[in-house]
């Protein structure tokens, strides 16, 4: 079975058609640039043509770089234009996408919840986190395989600061930071949220997980296992698409 996923992000929104049966994707992804500003209007032409590209017909994921209430409301938009605030997110995209049955989702929960189901957090019990490292800091927090939805723990204060403002791949590239002091950063973030939530499993993703063993080795005096995971950045795509199929039964 096939259903479309999208990932918007910060920087890029990207999408593919979606094998569920195997959790990866059944074609090679196209990408454009995220619009600046990244408006809902704006952003909703971006899928368009994501979607367009492969030209789909049927039922599509899309997971939003922020809080998302009732599968459809935003609520905030740390990364994205703040138009986006309380717009009804998957009314706009499907009208844009014509009438399309349309799902939308927090990007990391969207990428957690495929690396729970086929990647790095499959058959793990307790408490996994998932950490996507990008343009910001997402998160997907679940308890014995179950998605406690929107945590946003990105936004946690870290030194007096949003934690994605300082460790963050953003921040590493904004300040030109070497692997060894971004990796710092990203250890006492990782720390902060050990403190709170006690994990078992950290997981970490986004564009940088391709790039783990740069950084991993060099984050010590965590508790928790920490992994890469395993669909990298494919991780939002492949996640949208399983909440898709999901709506759609």
């Amino acid at each position: 079975m096939q259903i479309f996923g999208v990932d918007i992000g910060g920087s890029g929104i990207k999408g593919a058609p979606v094998d569920l049966d195997r959790g990866d994707l059944a074609a090679e992804r196209f990408k454009v640039l995220t619009p600046q500003p990244a408006t809902p209007d704006a952003v909703a032409d971006g899928v368009k043509d994501v979607i367009g590209h492969f030209g789909w017909t049927g039922p599509v994921g899309i997971t939003f770089p922020g809080v998302v209430t009732g599968g459809s409301t935003i609520r905030t938009a740390a990364n994205v234009d703040k138009d986006w605030i309380d717009t009804d997110a998957r009314a706009l995209l499907s009208e844009r996408l014509g009438g399309l049955p349309v799902t939308v989702l927090n990007d990391a929960d969207a990428a957690g919840v495929a690396e729970m189901q086929f990647g790095a957090g499959r058959d793990r019990r307790g408490t996994v986190i998932l950490l996507t490292f990008g343009t910001g800091i997402g998160s997907a927090l679940f308890i014995d395989g179950e998605l406690v939805p929107n945590t946003e723990l990105g936004h946690l204060e870290l030194n007096g600061h949003d934690a994605e403002k300082r460790a963050s791949t953003k921040a590493k590239d904004d300040h030109e930071l070497t692997w060894e002091h971004w990796a710092r950063r990203v250890t006492k973030y990782l720390a902060h949220v050990e403190m709170l939530f006690s994990p078992e499993l950290f997981i970490i993703g986004g564009g940088v997980s391709r790039k783990a063993d740069k950084f991993l080795p060099l984050i010590e005096d965590i508790k928790a296992e920490i992994v890469p995971a395993q669909l990298q950045n494919n991780a939002g795509i492949v996640g949208a698409a399983m909440r898709a199929a999901k709506v759609a039964q």
